[in-house]
């Protein structure tokens, strides 16, 4: 399969920064939360602000519950198709992660168990998505600050058994990776190189910070140091998207964090394509 996006910086489109992005020139693609788009007679509707972007958009969804124990439900899995062919997109993408369990929504994505009997079900829900979908699929790995215990697998066991399993693409969170590992007392840059980076689609990345004692990905904080030091340990250029959700900063703090991002990969600037 060849890659559905070729390597560049992105943002993830959020309303309240639909100006700020529309006036980007060089950005390589944006993100949109999938659930965002409503859906009438099964299309969804995109906003003009996000149809008339020069750019590739990617649906991202949040909904699908990939880890449940209860198979996807169809109609989710259509909302992301639909959302594919409104937005002409490359791919779509999830997380690996549940957020139900008997029709209760937790309200977060909660870690899948790294068993073999989850990984099953995991498996499934994904072919299951997969079957649905138009264009390539792409799951993403979560930040937890728990494990479930009696694990079978380390994270990279799991995700590259999983992507084996079903041929699935990689959505790697650079940023979710730094904060278990940092939670968990080990190396970062040797937990990413452990994963199954020939199966990146592309990847996450974003802020953080220390709340009593636990570093958490909140997507409201600069990206810090260390993970633009994981970006730079890649050793093959990767599409990069920059996550932002609340608190934005101003337009010039932006464009120094996607700059930095570019200049971590040894991709082009995002200022300098916007020089006349």
């Amino acid at each position: 399969m060849s890659a559905p996006l070729v390597p560049g910086v992105g943002i993830g489109w959020r309303p309240e920064i639909a100006g700020f992005i529309a006036a980007l020139r060089g950005v390589q693609f944006c993100e949109v939360i999938a659930e965002s788009l409503p859906i009438a007679r099964g299309r969804a509707i995109v906003p003009d602000e996000l149809a008339q972007l020069s750019t590739t958009v990617v649906p991202h969804g949040i909904s699908l519950s990939l880890g449940g124990a209860e198979p996807v439900e169809q109609a989710r899995i259509d909302r992301l198709a639909a959302c594919a062919v409104a937005l002409d997109a490359p791919l779509v993408s999830e997380h690996i992660a549940f957020v139900r369990a008997d029709g209760i929504e937790a309200g977060h994505l909660l870690p899948v168990p790294r068993t073999r009997e989850a990984l099953d079900v995991l498996s499934e829900n994904i072919r299951r998505t997969q079957d649905g979908l138009p264009v390539p699929f792409a799951v993403e790995n979560i930040a937890a600050l728990f494990d479930w215990p009696d694990a079978e697998y380390t994270e990279a066991q799991f995700l590259t058994e999983l992507t084996d399993r079903t041929g699935v693409l990689l959505l790697l969170d650079i940023a979710n990776v730094y904060a278990n590992a940092r939670n968990h007392g080990v190396d970062p840059v040797a937990e990413l190189n452990r994963l199954p980076l020939e199966r990146v689609a592309y990847c996450h990345v974003a802020g953080g910070r220390e709340i009593d004692g636990r570093y958490h990905d909140t997507h409201t904080d600069p990206v810090p140091e260390e993970v633009l030091d994981m970006v730079r340990s890649l050793t093959s250029p990767k599409p990069l998207l920059l996550e932002v959700d609340g608190n934005y900063p101003p337009a010039a703090q932006l464009l120094d964090q996607l700059d930095a991002i570019a200049d971590a990969a040894s991709l082009p600037r995002i200022t300098d394509r916007m020089l006349p």
